[in-house]
């Protein structure tokens, strides 16, 4: 079992420590010396697509959800990144019968399943014998690698007293060296994921501040944004960052590492990337040139996802819940799977 006690000091003595990093980096940008001004220049990010939200569908009776990748899950385009499904808020009305709403035992391999619950729980289990509730704001980041078998569904508490529902769920590829790895979990909670400014472009002169956290904040959940690290441990470069973009026509600068993968999501608003508006579960492909990003909400309280990483240069097999780089590598992880043998 999963040390919850130990792991949560863990976290809050390192989000202390990245918090005092962010706040000196932020003394330092708003010092008389920098003039409150933080010079852009960069190259900035181009369209490469921009996919529409698409028709959502049911993941066992619980889940809502948006296949936001659509027919380009699965493809070495996106790579690092695999899946997403987005579960909107969704009112859930209270239950007190035995039967439960989610997805019962079905197994992985090959990948990581990234967690995120804004609003209701989700309670998980699996055969090696971990459980727990993922709360709103809390991520759960499963590294299923050599094999596990879970399952997912609201906790007894939420269906309950019911209630509006909203999540998604990430996969990430592994590389080719870590697909047999043991499985981990990284059991996130919403107070161990740092918040850090945002950084405001001036219409005029284009050049960036730090603004306050009353224009909204950078949840930073894996990797790094400017001098805050997020608690997540990835296997390959991965940055997966929730932003709330308080104020609308009001433009904020991201910088991205030159090559990433990177992908722009809507959950809630609207906001315009390089003049195009995306709404609700659209997402924005950037090219992988240049090392800027600037998003101008174009609603109020717009909330956004960013999600960026190296991509891993290698062949994706995949198969239902295993991903692999081989067709032979599949067959062997279904029989593993039937025979409960070699990680299952």
């Amino acid at each position: 079992m999963i040390q919850h006690r130990f792991q949560r000091a863990f976290h809050s003595l390192s989000i202390l420590l990245s918090l005092q990093i962010s706040n000196q980096a932020v003394t330092e940008a708003l010092s008389p010396k920098s003039n409150n001004k933080i010079m852009t220049g960069a190259v900035q990010k181009s369209i490469k697509e921009i996919c529409r939200k698409p028709r959502a569908h049911w993941v066992g009776d619980a889940f809502n959800v948006f296949p936001v990748f659509a027919d380009k899950a699965f493809t070495s385009e996106l790579s690092p990144f695999l899946m997403f499904d987005y579960a909107a808020p969704k009112s859930f009305p209270a239950d007190s019968s035995s039967k439960r709403r989610g997805v019962g035992d079905h197994p992985h391999r090959g990948f990581e399943t990234v967690t995120i619950a804004f609003q209701g729980e989700v309670e998980h289990a699996d055969s090696k014998g971990n459980k727990g509730v993922i709360g709103a704001g809390d991520v759960q980041w499963m590294t299923a690698a050599k094999g596990i078998v879970h399952n997912e569904y609201h906790s007894p508490e939420f269906a309950k007293k019911g209630g509006v529902f909203e999540m998604c769920q990430l996969w990430v590829n592994l590389p080719k060296d870590k697909k047999m790895v043991e499985p981990r979990y990284q059991p996130i909670l919403d107070a161990d994921v740092p918040k850090a400014n945002l950084l405001k472009v001036a219409k005029d002169t284009k050049k960036c501040s730090v603004a306050p956290l009353d224009d909204g904040y950078v949840r930073v959940i894996a990797g790094q944004y400017n001098d805050t690290k997020g608690p997540a441990m990835t296997y390959s470069p991965v940055n997966l960052w929730d932003i709330i973009l308080s104020n609308k026509n009001q433009g904020y600068e991201f910088e991205i590492e030159a090559g990433h993968t990177l992908l722009v999501f809507v959950r809630r608003g609207g906001v315009l990337v390089q003049g195009e508006a995306l709404k609700l579960a659209d997402v924005a492909i950037m090219n992988q040139d240049g090392t800027t990003l600037t998003l101008e909400a174009s609603e109020d309280d717009t909330s956004v996802l960013i999600l960026s990483g190296e991509p891993i240069n290698e062949p994706i097999a995949a198969r239902g819940p295993f991903v692999m780089n081989t067709q032979e590598e599949l067959k062997q992880a279904w029989m593993d799977f039937q025979y409960r043998q070699n990680g299952f």
